[in-house]
């Protein structure tokens, strides 16, 4: 099955700052998630891959075209921005029927019929969208995105604003248009959320792609790293000894009234320290870990990777 979407060797930046940093992937019919924190690159690849931005090196590809160049490429492009991105003074239904007219759809009154009941916004499809709440505004971006049965999907942040019951409700319409052959690619910060709609996860660190694969595997690989906890007590000298001969412990530091453990087993250590406390007469104040988030798979992918080019 061919890529309808395709970054090869694309590199942005703005002054001094890499944005995105020699990124390639290919993304077929299904559902792909870009997860990264805030200031990862996410946004600046959604643009590049809709084609609002110009690679400064590489290419970026729709239907093997230049979105930038390729009417083919735009046509096929359906695109969910992160901003508000709706026009007040006019209804849910008069908004999505004039971006179908704009996009050239035959029928465009039912087509926005269609993409209204996707996301479930029939029954208020003749509101002023300048009443709706932030979470209906995120649903009629989504049926103008869907409008012209795009054979691509972007989506910025697509769940932002939306009650639990919305989030289902997205979730299942992504599901569907995944597995019908549509090739999805939508942004979060989240790792849950990516795992509970992606078949496939892009992890973009500083901008650069540091893993990629199915959820199971990303998981596995977050999970299978030496991980840090701190664990603040009123004796740590004492109870560093005990913690030292745990299984899966590989480094014990003092600071500042304080242990920093390196363990490849977390939980085997959340057991064991009250009974460690106990035996070393200490009281534990708190246990927390300092590298849950995505700067330290970078950090781990990148130490783990060294002297080997991606």
């Amino acid at each position: 099955m061919s890529a309808l979407l395709e970054f090869d060797r694309v590199s942005k930046w703005f002054r001094d700052t890499v944005a995105v940093g020699d990124v390639s992937f290919a993304i077929e019919p299904g559902v792909t998630g870009l997860l990264g924190h805030n200031g990862a690159g996410k946004s600046t690849a959604i643009r590049l891959a809709a084609g609002l931005a110009r690679p400064d090196e590489g290419a970026v590809r729709i239907l093997g075209e230049d979105p930038r160049r390729s009417g083919a490429a735009r046509a096929a492009l359906g695109l969910v921005p992160d901003g508000d991105g709706v026009w007040p003074g006019l209804t849910a239904r008069g908004f999505v029927e004039a971006c179908a007219r704009l996009r050239g759809v035959a029928g465009p009154r039912d087509a926005a019929v269609e993409a209204l009941a996707a996301v479930d916004l029939t029954d208020v499809a003749d509101r002023d969208v300048k009443g709706f709440s932030q979470g209906m505004r995120q649903r009629v971006k989504i049926a103008q995105a869907l409008v012209h049965r795009p054979r691509v999907l972007i989506l910025d942040e697509p769940l932002n604003g939306l009650d639990p019951g919305q989030r289902e409700s997205v979730i299942a319409l992504l599901h569907r248009l995944g597995s019908e052959g549509t090739a999805i690619v939508f942004s979060s910060h989240v790792l849950g959320e990516v795992e509970r709609i992606a078949d496939r996860v892009l992890v973009l660190v500083n901008g650069r792609l540091v893993a990629e694969g199915a959820p199971p595997a990303l998981r596995a690989l977050m999970e299978e790293r030496p991980r840090r906890v701190r664990v603040e007590t009123d004796r740590p000298r004492e109870l560093a000894g005990g913690i030292a001969g745990l299984d899966g412990v590989q480094r014990v530091d003092v600071d500042d009234g304080a242990l920093l453990v390196e363990t490849s087993r977390p939980a085997d250590l959340a057991v064991a320290l009250p009974g460690l406390a106990r035996a070393a007469g200490a009281d534990l104040a708190a246990i927390e870990p300092t590298d849950e988030d995505l700067e330290s798979v970078y950090g781990y992918l990148t130490e783990r990777a060294r002297g080997v080019r991606r």
